[in-house]
């Protein structure tokens, strides 16, 4: 029997905080007060309305009546017509990702162009700095020895290490400024744009820096230091805003219950966003491939070619962001919460001193309500929940910290990689060609894991949680990087010039061999298994950063992530001149002793954040287009601005919804 509508403010009704625990912070919601002789349907709500691509056939959002006689005749609530699933629910129901909606996925082509242009290039840096011009050579080519080492500029592997690593350390420090800026000023989307035409023009003069009459100039060094760091520029004003604006599309805000195939599953808002980053990642190394022609390009061709063919893919990007202009959700600036955040910190130092950093009850007293308990009369601009949203960001932001030293181990620290590379046997192969395994891996691991792995686990009803997934990562990354001081060990132990092997074919007299026996080919192993790492640790800290962050400061969240690759840079960029014979071996085996160390101390410190339940700060009512013709009332009618209500009234028929798995 239906009953009218009962208005309650979510934090003082007796049922408001079990809402308020399972849905975005001010959002509506519905409890189901029912009779105990129904079932509840699946049917899902204004999700379609609010995003048509998604719209789902079946009846309207009404709240639906019933008590679940499966599950002991729990009471469920509702949300924009969403069936929330029950305590017992979320231990026994098996989870599923959703369906995402189609601009997610051209998002994802946007990443795949513009890390193309950026990978394809960055392949080759190393080796055009280092290297001299080969002999007879005016574009970098090896034309007379096919065990000559591409270069262009021959300023050595001090230099190179410093100039990428420089490069490096701003395309992912700057970005703490363009996502705050991006959160406060100009919104995700213009920042992209405008990171789009500043690395259009630096590619365009990367290839001017590398035509054969400037390089046999000898000022070739003046156009490409130039067009490399507006490269960085530009790639900063990109990167911390491209994740969390295919993050906004998704429209699972919330876990919820549906009937999937005869089987009542809850979607997860984590596994949806989980699968869709883990298809990002996968656009972006295939992105990364492209250093493979460019390799080859350097080699055969030039470094004029290996820079022209980034640059055409480059051209893709503005008639895409062009057609995804008005079809997207675009978070508005609103204003960054960061003087929010420091005015929680002062009350937290103030009232719990330094003393109580990082234990329990420490962000407890920086709540208005304690500090309201407490006799203050002082006027806040922020709830309890901000709070919690800042103790969820410091969270996200400790697990960032150990993430310098796995970049590290994940490639090398500076150009030591590539210095190994040099001194080893490799029959005519680009010595920075197998550096792109990396990149292949990952192209084959993200189906496999997507479309096998993870949904074995769900079918199993394990649930890997992030915590899990990284510190797996970091694990499997030591081992991998524990071949490269193997490697340059045995190196070294076989070259003519012993611990001097980086350098030793570039002096040896014409006719001489300079190289150590040890295949290249070796040097794929701890590659490929430090590039399947990559898929556990990156594709998390990008949800991480996502999730764990206030609605106003994902942009600056993102960035903190992308920071920590800028503090590995500066590791690699300070300790440059230790990476040169014949120090290379411990300048590997260094940082992977570090990562070992620190993966055990990662586990024990956030282990407990597998049981957190996974909240995404925005809601339906953030996901508006310029597309969208959709007027208020229309809003209104289905509940997407409405007030928090108890209610009764007569459910509709079971709707069974099929979703991605």
């Amino acid at each position: 029997m239906a009953t009218p509508h009962l208005q309650y403010q979510g934090q003082e009704h007796n049922r408001g905080t079990e809402i308020q625990s399972q849905v975005p912070r001010g959002s509506s919601s519905t409890i189901i007060m029912a009779e105990t002789n129904t079932t509840i349907p699946t049917a899902v709500g204004p999700v379609g309305e609010v995003r048509p691509s998604q719209d789902i056939k079946g009846p309207p959002p009404y709240a639906n009546t019933g008590r679940d006689s499966l599950n002991g005749g729990d009471i469920h609530e509702e949300y924009h017509g969403l069936v929330l699933p029950t305590e017992e629910e979320k231990k026994t129901l098996r989870r599923v990702a959703g369906k995402m909606p189609a601009e997610c996925y051209y998002l994802c082509a946007v990443e795949f162009a513009e890390r193309a242009s950026y990978y394809g290039c960055f392949q080759v840096y190393k080796n055009f700095i280092r290297a001299p011009l080969p002999k007879g050579s005016r574009t970098g080519a090896a034309v007379l020895d096919k065990n000559d080492t591409a270069g262009a500029l021959g300023k050595g592997s001090v230099t190179a290490t410093a100039m990428t690593e420089a490069f490096k350390f701003l395309s992912y420090a700057l970005p703490i400024f363009f996502g705050w800026l991006a959160d406060t000023k100009y919104g995700r989307f213009r920042m992209i744009c405008q990171g789009v035409a500043i690395c259009g023009v630096a590619h365009i003069i990367m290839i001017i820096s590398a035509l054969p009459p400037v390089l046999t100039s000898g000022n070739a060094i003046g156009p490409f230091a130039l067009s490399l760091y507006m490269l960085s520029i530009g790639a900063a004003q990109f990167k911390p805003n491209i994740s969390p604006t295919v993050m906004d599309q998704s429209p699972h805000k919330v876990a919820h219950v549906i009937e999937q195939d005869g089987e009542r599953v809850i979607v997860d808002p984590e596994e949806s966003l989980n699968s869709v980053m883990l298809w990002f990642y996968l656009l972006i190394n295939i992105g990364a491939c492209f250093g493979i022609p460019t390799t080859y390009l350097a080699k055969l061709v030039g470094y004029w070619a290996a820079y022209l063919i980034p640059t055409i893919l480059y051209l893709l990007l503005p008639p895409l962001l062009w057609y995804l202009n008005p079809r997207l959700v675009k978070q508005p600036p609103g204003g960054s919460d960061l003087g929010n955040v420091f005015r929680v910190l002062g009350d937290c130092f103030t009232h719990g001193g330094l003393r109580s950093i990082g234990r329990k009850g420490f962000w407890d007293v920086g709540k208005p309500s304690v500090r309201a308990a407490a006799g203050s009369t002082k006027v806040y601009g922020y709830d309890d929940q901000f709070v919690e949203d800042v103790r969820r960001t410091f969270q996200a932001c400790g697990i960032f910290l150990f993430l310098p030293i796995y970049y590290i181990n994940d490639g090398a620290l500076g150009a030591a990689a590539n210095a190994l590379s040099a001194g080893m046997r490799t029959n005519g192969v680009p010595n920075d060609l197998l550096d792109n395994l990396n990149s292949v891996t990952i192209v084959i691991m993200v189906p496999l894991m997507n479309h096998v792995i993870y949904p074995l686990l769900r079918r199993k009803g394990i649930h890997w949680g992030p915590i899990s997934r990284m510190t797996f990562g970091f694990a499997l990354c030591t081992i991998g990087s524990m071949g490269f001081p193997l490697l340059q060990h045995y190196v070294y132990e076989t070259s003519p010039c012993g611990k001097y092997a980086t350098t030793c074919q570039e002096n040896a007299a014409e006719g001489e061999d300079g190289l150590s026996s040890i295949s290249y080919w070796y040097y794929a192993i701890p590659i490929v298994v430090t590039a399947a790492s990559e898929i556990f640790v990156n594709v998390t800290a990008y949800t991480i950063a996502y999730s764990r962050s206030p609605k106003n400061m994902k942009g600056l969240v993102s960035s903190v992530n992308l920071f920590m690759t800028a503090i590995s840079a500066a590791i690699g960029l300070a300790t440059s001149s230790a990476i040169q014979d014949p120090y290379l071996v411990w300048a590997f085996a260094g940082p992977t002793i570090a990562g070992g160390v620190f993966t055990i101390v990662f586990w024990f410190m956030f282990r407990h954040l597998n049981n957190e339940e996974f909240i995404i700060n925005t809601d339906f009512g953030d996901m508006v287009r310029e597309s969208d013709n959709s007027s208020d009332e229309e809003a209104n009618k289905h509940g997407a601005k409405g007030q928090d209500t108890i209610t009764q009234v007569p459910a509709p028929q079971p709707v069974t919804l099929n979703e991605k798995n």
